[in-house]
């Protein structure tokens, strides 16, 4: 690991962005722009960690095959670096391998995200090796429904059913116990599981509504009386929260306070990191701003809830990286609602502005960089001349 690290750097640190920190986390040209930081943002610990693993492994096998089970992290950039050394992904656009051509002693890098179950058992009765990069936080997480699992508990895990992460924790709330996992996604979707619970209904009707979020052999009318809840860790804490006040509620409507116990669980699995990034944006957006940048992969769903609580207050603008900004007038961005990358023009106003940037999780500060000097290029400020005064 330590013989890896400034390989590491190389790639992904930023001496401007240290600086600007140092500086009160303030970058202003006088009279054309100043762009402000939030006090955290990028890569978190679990993030350097993983990539870390990464490289050292391709350093400790470097004449054998390696071979990752999906974005490391999700930034497509890192991503590329990843299999421009030479690791083969096997899931994903990247894909460039099938995990039936794996056979003993492969090596093959487990994701930040975690895996499911039924394809770890797969790669260990092949006997491959493994370099696990799963974040401690995702662990957790993985800990307390296996918990729920035993107890025979159903997990309703808020998240996002197709994303890696919440993949891995369903799979790990079935395998080693009789329990079940519903996952909701919204707080419409928590109110309606909330009424069924409270009130019974349409079985059919409920399975349809949330094909593909929940265990096989789930039935609502069975599996809605004992429930824990946990939750992808990249989701917003206030979210989160809320589901777990509104299914408490519900439960303790149905039971009553005193037998509560036997029937709700929770236990806060939000992520550190996650949280420290929506509270630095929390505060960064009380102040005067013109507009928001937003860094970090389409796909990142720690940088997409980033990127929601800034449209909420002001212009926002959820870039991947500095070549989104074609020109003052033009910015191609990521249209959560519309699920795809579009066009905004005349986004840059005119006069003195006050920008601020964040990034998620997994956003380099090499990219954050980019981004810092293309704005002020846009102003036709040099940030290097900038730092020099």
């Amino acid at each position: 690991m330590e013989a890896v690290q400034a390989q590491v750097l190389s790639h992904y640190r930023s001496e401007l962005v240290d600086r600007i920190r140092a500086n009160g986390h303030v970058l202003s040209a006088d009279g054309l722009l100043t762009v402000k930081l939030a006090k955290e943002f990028g890569f978190c610990y679990g993030v350097e960690r993983a990539i870390d693993l990464a490289y050292a492994a391709r350093k400790v096998f470097p004449d054998q095959p390696i071979y990752i089970l999906g974005e490391i992290i999700h930034n497509p950039e890192v991503n590329d670096q990843i299999q421009a050394m030479g690791i083969k992904f096997l899931s994903g656009k990247e894909k460039n391998a099938d995990i039936e051509d794996l056979k003993a002693k492969d090596v093959v890098i487990i994701p930040a995200f975690g895996t499911e179950v039924a394809t770890l058992r797969k790669l260990e009765a092949k006997g491959c090796e493994f370099v696990d990069t799963t974040c401690g936080d995702v662990l957790s997480v993985w800990k307390r429904v296996r918990k729920y699992s035993k107890e025979a508990v159903t997990s309703i895990i808020h998240g996002k059913a197709f994303h890696e992460e919440t993949k891995a924790t369903t799979s790990q709330a079935t395998a080693y116990g009789t329990g079940h996992y519903l996952v909701v996604f919204t707080l419409a979707e928590t109110d309606y599981v909330c009424q069924y619970i409270l009130d019974g209904g349409n079985k059919e009707e409920f399975l349809a509504k949330f094909k593909g979020a929940y265990s096989e052999g789930f039935d609502p009318d069975q599996h809605l009386i004992a429930i824990g809840v946990a939750n992808q860790t990249t989701m917003l804490r206030g979210e989160t929260e809320e589901v777990q006040r509104r299914l408490r509620a519900a439960m303790s409507a149905k039971y009553g306070e005193a037998e509560l116990d036997k029937h709700f669980r929770f236990f806060d699995t939000i992520c550190g990191a996650t949280q420290s990034r929506q509270d630095a944006l929390e505060k960064l957006l009380r102040e005067p701003m013109d507009l928001l940048l937003v860094i970090g992969g389409y796909n990142s769903s720690n940088t997409s809830h980033l990127a929601e609580m800034g449209e909420a207050k002001l212009p926002t603008f959820f870039i991947k990286n500095a070549t989104k900004m074609v020109s003052d007038k033009v910015i191609l961005h990521y249209n959560q609602h519309l699920q795809k990358e579009v066009e905004t023009n005349n986004w840059l106003p005119p006069g003195r502005i006050t920008v601020g940037i964040t990034a998620g999780a997994s956003c380099p500060n090499n990219l954050i960089e980019d981004t810092i000097h293309r704005l002020f290029e846009l102003r036709g400020v040099s940030v290097r001349e900038l730092m020099a005064n």
